[in-house]
């Protein structure tokens, strides 16, 4: 089964929205999820999209007190899903 097709990223969160991790690509390289893991992003941990640019700039993200950039091919190897919208959008 082909999970990654239907998996949804941190790149997929627009700003506002939250998630949990639930794990990562496996192109995403032992040191990259070990990096990735110590800022924050651990299975079960939630995460909010802050800020989404537009024209492939670097995302924004909170978690773990934490606010962090990731580029697209980082933020797309982060698979999550959905915690809903967070700051009282409708």
């Amino acid at each position: 089964m082909n999970t990654e097709q239907a998996a949804l990223t941190l790149w997929d969160l627009q700003a506002g929205e939250a998630a949990r991790v639930t794990g990562f690509d496996q192109g995403l390289t032992t040191a990259y999820q070990g990096r990735i893991m110590e800022f924050g992003f651990q299975p079960g941990s939630q995460v909010e999209c802050l800020l989404t640019p537009g024209f492939g700039a670097p995302r924004v993200y909170a978690v773990s007190n934490s606010v962090f950039s990731l580029d697209q091919e980082i933020a797309q190897a982060v698979f999550v899903e959905s915690a809903g919208a967070s700051g009282g959008q409708p």
